[in-house]
This record gives structure tokens, sequence and C-alpha cells, in this order.
């Protein structure tokens, strides 16, 4: 996609998925994007493996002339975690209002659900390669004569190769 510039410079694809996503968030959840993003450098990476943020829940305000009320942030936690949660509390509102450029929160309510992390899962190791498809690979590459990038394309191949079932 190009940028607005005169020179259509590329744009981060991130970017633009925000543009679309912020407002969006906003009016569903009362939450910014960058708020979501950015949760493990506000709680730190051990609170941030166990809890997300779900939504601000702002109080109503029956006048325009009512006086300011902070929202209450709503944070989804698996397990032990709400317990350490609910012992930094002060602390995570805190940062959260850094964050946030004013004091916007007042409380959190904390609801304990699972949190999947993907980034923890083992990821799948591939297979061994039989000796065919050993074979069969370094006669693909074999004509390269750049030694570094013949490995690195051996690597990728016995990667992809093992990735895939085996035809029985």
């Amino acid at each position: 996609m190009a940028g607005k510039g005169p020179f259509g410079n590329p744009v981060p694809v991130s970017d633009l998925a925000t543009e679309i996503l912020d407002p969006v968030l906003r009016r569903r959840a009362g939450i910014s994007v960058g708020l979501v993003q950015s949760w493990e450098e506000i709680v730190g990476p051990r609170l941030a493996a166990k809890t997300r943020p779900e939504k601000i829940q702002w109080p109503r305000r029956l006048h325009e002339d009512d006086p300011f009320e902070p929202a209450t942030l709503v944070v989804a936690c698996e397990g032990i975690a709400a317990l350490h949660l609910q012992h930094e509390s002060g602390e995570v509102i805190g940062r959260v209002n850094a964050f946030l450029g004013f004091t916007a929160i007042g409380r959190l309510r904390i609801v304990q659900k699972p949190i999947t992390d993907t980034s923890l899962q083992p990821k799948p190791r591939p297979r061994q390669l039989t000796e065919g498809e050993r074979a069969r690979l370094r006669a693909t590459v074999g004509n390269i004569e750049d030694e570094g990038l013949r490995a690195s394309l051996e690597r990728l191949g016995a990667t992809v190769i093992g990735t895939k079932h085996r035809k029985t």
C-alpha cells in the first residue's frame, strides 16, 4: 500500500490495521489498540503472560455538568495471576494512567478467564528426513556456488520437507 507522501512510500500493514481497529475497539470496549499492544510493558512480562486488558468501563454521566469520575479497567486473568494482579493493582493503575496520560483508571476489576498465549506453546519439530529425501534435496541445491547460501537453502528445504506428512 502506498503512503500518503508524494512518493508513495510503503506503510506497514500494522499501522493500517491499527487505524481500522482502534475506533472499533474504542467504541466496543472503550480500550485502545495501543494499550493492548503495550500491556507487557505496562504490567511486566510475568503478569502479561497470564493477564490481558478486556475493556474500560466508564461511569454513566447523567448531566454534562457532572464531575469527571475515573473508569474501571476490566482485566482477564488466569489462576494465580489474579492474586498477583490484585496485590499489584495500585501500581498497575498508576502505570496504565501514566501510559494514557491522565487519571483515566480508578480501579481494576479482575475476571478469571483462560488466557491463551500461543507464543509459549512449543513449536512442532520437523521430522527426520529419509535418505532418499536428503539425496534429492542435496541434488536440488548442489549447483549453488555460494556455500552459505547452499547450506541455508538445504536447512530450509529440510524444514519444509520435514513438516509435510510422509506419503505412505
